[in-house]
């Protein structure tokens, strides 16, 4: 599998706050230490092993999605500003677009999701 490159968009970036280039920095180095993390994954294993990791990344990102968009109606309800969580919650969505966008991963993504729900079917139904 090709490498994977991830980034932080500049519409997240622009939208921070004049004073939030150490909350900008933060963002580059966790999106930096995923991407080694999953190219880690595509040097030494299988496609299918790729996915699979790929896809407990996404789910991580997804379940950081629904925790930063609480946070966005926590801090509203205490009269804070959001702007962070926002951000932080817009770059999750960012990232998991990216690793659907990467060449063929997409399909790789979708298959191994597809049997996580069989499995898990399964599993249930007994």
């Amino acid at each position: 599998m090709d490498e994977i490159s991830l980034v932080v968009p500049n519409a997240i970036i622009e939208s921070l706050p004049e004073d939030g280039d150490n909350a900008a920095r933060d963002m580059r180095e966790a999106v930096a230490g995923w991407e080694a993390r999953l190219n880690r994954f595509s040097e030494v294993d299988s496609d299918e092993e790729v996915a699979a990791a790929v896809v407990d990344v996404v789910e991580r990102f997804e379940t950081r999605w629904e925790q930063y968009d609480d946070f966005v109606a926590e801090l509203r309800a205490w009269g804070q500003s959001p702007i962070y969580a926002m951000a932080w919650r817009d770059l999750q969505t960012a990232l998991i677009q990216q690793l659907y966008d990467h060449d063929d991963l997409s399909e790789h993504i979708d298959r191994e999701r597809n049997a996580r729900l069989v499995n898990d079917g399964i599993r249930f139904g007994k």
